[in-house]
């Protein structure tokens, strides 16, 4: 039997910023999942506050060089990688100059949200996809942490469901305690439209706010992971009661084997 292919959708990764309970998932849930048998592949924003040479990033030429348009503006799509060599593990990351090269993560020095924390998701998500599209990798499950990717579901199951690549995957979303009350721009739905996406797919995007993109983002993926204790409580009912596989918060002692079991049972190849 063919190894299954894992693609992790990741908002934060340790060592790479500042570490979160977020960030040890991003970055021991991949290499704990290589290590039982997976091939894997990890991606994650490249946010200004990442130091290149420290960090030993490079651009990847082959992959970098598309734009990407996001409400009728032209976006070019840079492609980096580094390697944590203790897990034998690549990392990629999604740049461009206008949305990653900031010295902030989400919000300013000041503590203000930025204004097109929207546009960053949405660029990040496509990014990803187009990346894998790319790479010609092939999916089975894709793992998505953290608000910043939570379009991901949306453009696999709508705008790239007839990409025989990802014809068949199957998106694990992980929901965390990373809300914020902010609300994104009016224009949402504009930066959010595709091909193959509905005017009933875009009716989650007219809020603008944490809990109806999380609701999307629960809606279109196959499996809910609750990955942190403290969740918002709304997203936890709607969680609960959508009907999907459901993998409770798991300690961190557990979480990496109980994670490999729930793939298994989604794919249908558990022992």
């Amino acid at each position: 039997m063919k190894k299954a292919n894992v693609l992790f959708v990741a908002q934060e990764i340790t060592p790479y910023l500042k570490e979160t309970p977020m960030g040890r998932i991003g970055r021991y849930l991949p290499q704990g999942i290589q290590e039982r048998g997976k091939e894997i592949r990890t991606f994650m924003p490249r946010y200004g506050s990442i130091n290149e040479r420290r960090n030993q990033l490079h651009e990847v030429i082959r992959l970098s060089g598309m734009n990407l348009i996001i409400d009728d503006a032209d976006h070019p799509l840079i492609i980096k990688v580094a390697s944590i060599q203790s897990a034998r593990m690549q990392i990629y990351f999604i740049d461009n100059e206008e949305y990653f090269q900031r010295k902030a993560v989400i919000r300013d020095k000041n503590g203000k949200f930025f204004p097109d924390n929207d546009e960053r998701a949405v660029f990040f998500s496509r990014g990803v996809l187009e990346t894998v599209k790319k790479l010609g990798w092939p999916p089975d499950i894709v793992h998505c942490h953290g608000w910043m990717s939570s379009l991901v579901p949306l453009y696999i199951k709508r705008a790239f469901r007839d990409n025989p690549l990802f014809t068949d995957t199957k998106v694990v979303f992980s929901v965390y305690d990373d809300q914020f009350s902010e609300k994104f721009s009016k224009n949402l739905v504009n930066k959010v439209a595709m091909e193959g996406i509905s005017e009933d797919d875009l009716k989650y995007y007219t809020q603008g706010d944490y809990v109806s993109i999380t609701r999307a983002a629960i809606d279109y993926s196959d499996a809910v992971i609750i990955a942190r204790p403290g969740v918002h409580p709304e997203i936890a009912e709607y969680a609960a009661a959508c009907g999907k596989p459901l993998l409770d918060h798991q300690d961190e002692e557990t979480y990496i084997n109980a994670y490999d079991t729930f793939y298994d049972a989604l794919l249908g190849t558990e022992a």
